[in-house]
């Protein structure tokens, strides 16, 4: 992320957690939009090594199990070694256990198969492999030709990209936003505290993040997802508000929706007592915490969103 931003002739600083921050002068200094989108991804940790030299594990972030089954993964160990493994039922074979198709795909019932030759706990730990250890999952990406974009961590790479698009068209056409910009890339947001320390110079904070589908909810891979309330409740009515009427001017696809069982970068700062009006947008994803799937038509509607927003913001809040 500092490589490409550096190319963009900005610049990132790091905060002590490891956010990126991403400052944009803008025309005037004294008002300040912070729009902030994640970096971190699901994944998993060492919880502990059976005697058969399997890895028992503990999720990071709030995924279903059965989602993960039989996905390859890497394990990361302290000292800088990466070994392959598969994640896999405890009852791994219907040729084997009877009940292998019921077996409930929960925490205690998982385990990683270490692609070494290890037959016990004692071999597992001579590679290295200790309690506290990181698991990445294989994202498997697929962008293809016809405007499809399948992979794990869409949430949030996918909202990254629209902001990346954002900084790229105000370098292309040498544009300076009417506010100044602080764009947030954070780093614990699937465990909940992402931009729970934002700028206090932010008075408006737009999180970016992707928007679920299913059930009653209306967004589709192609639209930007406006989200009005999620599980903290609901999001600044103006700004929402003003998200719409831009989507209808510029005839960008877009849905409003409520997400019960959802929070957001916005949500954490406002938990941690920022004193700022939040909105939540960005592009429509299939399948999410699963193997997502979104279109590029979605991120580019996020990116045009998000400049007619920051281009043109309203000059005061209405009450």
């Amino acid at each position: 992320m500092k490589e490409e931003t550096a190319n963009l002739g900005y610049a990132l600083e790091l905060t002590p957690k490891g956010n990126g921050i991403i400052t944009i002068p803008g025309d005037a200094a004294d008002r300040v939009i912070g729009l902030s989108a994640h970096v971190d991804t699901l994944g998993a940790m060492v919880r502990s090594i059976n005697a058969n030299g399997t890895i028992r594990f503990t999720p990071i972030g709030g995924y279903a199990m059965q989602t993960v089954e039989g996905e390859y993964c890497r394990i990361h160990t302290r000292d800088g070694r990466t070994y392959e493994g598969t994640v896999l039922s405890t009852k791994t074979s219907v040729h084997v256990y009877p009940d292998a198709r019921d077996w409930k795909r929960e925490e205690a019932n998982m385990e990683i198969r270490i692609d070494e030759m290890v037959k016990s706990k004692e071999d597992v730990e001579k590679l290295g492999i200790a309690v506290g250890d990181f698991i990445s999952w294989d994202p498997r990406t697929r962008i293809m030709p016809n405007g499809w974009i399948k992979s794990r961590h869409l949430d949030d790479k996918a909202s990254v990209a629209a902001l990346f698009g954002l900084m790229e068209w105000l370098k292309r056409e040498g544009r300076r936003p009417p506010c100044t910009l602080k764009l947030i890339l954070s780093t614990y947001e699937e465990v909940g505290h992402g931009s729970s320390y934002i700028p206090p110079e932010i008075t408006e904070l737009i999180a970016v993040d992707m928007g679920a589908m299913g059930d009653d909810l209306s967004a589709t891979e192609t639209d930007v997802s406006i989200c009005a309330k999620d599980s903290t409740g609901p999001y600044d009515y103006n700004m929402t508000t003003r998200f719409i009427e831009l989507a209808k001017r510029e005839n960008i696809p877009y849905a409003v929706d409520i997400y019960p069982h959802y929070g957001s970068d916005a949500s954490a700062a406002l938990q941690a007592g920022s004193n700022i009006r939040a909105a939540l947008i960005g592009p429509g994803v299939h399948a999410s915490h699963g193997m997502e799937r979104t279109h590029r038509d979605a991120i580019f509607h996020t990116a045009a969103l998000l400049l007619a927003y920051v281009m043109e913001p309203p000059s005061e809040p209405a009450l």
